[in-house]
């Protein structure tokens, strides 16, 4: 079905916490798909259903060698895991060096995770550098969405990543991945989303401010924690579904490569 970048320009505030919160909001049953080139929290983070610990060896890394190996018999479910409260991932790397490793086949991946039958695909693709592995995933994405803080340095970081990833993603073009904000900020400063949208128009980059990310500490250590239950009322959770919705709806189809005759599943 969709394939949904979640990144940041500058730092990572709060990325892999606003990725979870989407997957628990998102319309249809999503794909969590820790991405992040500078190295993976959510196996860190989280345990399986059973309360043990992620397999590190089945993620990211056994996907990549499988597409490597040939794509004939690559079946994304075969490198999922279950973590408590029923969400699917993929664990991520566990240090740069071995992002290295993965090499030409994230374009590979990337067409992999967009072409899951039934399911989204949501990618937490950490910070945004020029010349990141991760480029073919913004490329293929339904919708890219950027994380940062309405601060005068969050805001120059946002507009200078933006105004570097125009070519990549098409900026000015019919194929253009739609891009979208969301502001991690007090959930009553309402007046931020528009005041930020006005910016991003003045400076000419074709994205939408999609909303507030609540700041809410106690909510996100609980969900850092993997205790999703004690952030389940949260304003965090609130706007996160808020925020899922738009996301969502800012994807739009657009044309599937030939690519997957892989068996995915």
């Amino acid at each position: 079905m969709g394939l949904y970048v979640v990144a940041s320009a500058k730092g990572s505030p709060g990325v892999t916490t606003t990725a979870v919160v989407l997957a628990g909001g998102w319309p249809v049953e999503p794909v969590l798909a820790d991405l992040d080139p500078a190295g993976g929290d959510v196996a860190l983070r989280y345990r399986d259903e059973a309360g043990a610990p992620l397999d590190p060896d089945r993620g990211l890394l056994s996907l990549g060698a499988a597409v490597r190996r040939g794509t004939d018999e690559v079946r994304l479910a075969d490198h999922l895991q279950r973590v408590s409260g029923g969400l699917e991932v993929l664990a991520g790397v566990n240090s740069p060096s071995q992002v290295q490793g993965l090499g030409p086949a994230w374009l590979n991946l990337a067409r992999l995770l967009r072409a899951v039958p039934d399911r989204d695909v949501i990618a937490d693709c950490g910070r945004l550098m020029p010349g990141s592995a991760t480029v073919p995933v913004l490329q293929n994405a339904d919708a890219v969405l950027l994380v940062g803080r309405p601060t005068i340095e969050g805001l120059a970081h946002l507009r200078e990543r933006l105004t570097s990833f125009a070519e990549a993603l098409q900026f000015g073009t019919y194929e253009a991945v739609p891009v979208g904000v969301a502001l991690v900020a007090s959930y009553r400063d309402a007046r931020v989303v528009g005041d930020v949208q006005a910016i991003l128009d003045r400076a000419r980059l074709p994205v939408t401010v999609l909303g507030i990310i609540a700041e809410d500490e106690k909510a996100a250590a609980a969900i850092r924690a993997g205790d999703g239950r004690r952030a389940r009322k949260s304003l965090l959770v609130r706007s996160g579904t808020d925020l899922a919705e738009r996301l969502y709806r800012l994807g739009r189809p657009r044309p599937q490569e030939q690519t997957v005759e892989w068996g995915v599943a």
